[in-house]
């Protein structure tokens, strides 16, 4: 089944993307909870439509993300965590300390959007930040125990 997504749903698409998926989760999930429509021609012309008198807008907020991903990009996060003797993590560093971190610099970026491995050990990883559906920046970020 054909639907154009209304907002952005990890591993299936961004906001107005026609996606294939199957009948299920598309009339059960998607369709009741108001994340997509059914694309049939009449809601792929709107759809049409819209992107036209978005390009504008769209054009500034993937500028305001490739600013943002700059001035991210230079940066070097440093996080503590309580460790045992051997250099493990009691509990792990997940995405809302490194928000958190973000914040104190002065950057305000939702957790939602950072993705990170899980992080058990003290050392030093990277976070990936998606600012926009084209745009993503990776941070470098020291993990040192407490």
């Amino acid at each position: 089944m054909k639907i154009i997504l209304k907002e952005d749903i990890a591993n299936l698409g961004y906001k107005d993307d026609v996606v294939e998926v199957k009948n299920g989760y598309g009339r059960n999930y998607l369709i009741p909870t108001g994340k997509a429509v059914i694309a049939n021609e009449s809601a792929l012309k709107v759809l049409a439509e819209n992107q036209r008198q978005r390009a504008h807008k769209l054009a500034r907020i993937k500028a305001e993300a490739e600013a943002t991903a700059a001035a991210l990009k230079d940066l070097k996060l440093t996080i503590g965590a309580k460790t045992s003797s051997t250099g493990t993590i009691f509990g792990s560093v997940n995405a809302i300390q490194i928000a958190e971190a973000l914040e104190k610099l002065g950057h305000n970026i939702d957790r939602k959007i950072i993705s990170i491995e899980p992080v058990k050990e003290v050392g030093n990883y990277t976070a990936t930040i998606k600012l926009h559906r084209e745009v993503a920046v990776e941070v470098p970020f020291e993990v040192v125990s407490e």
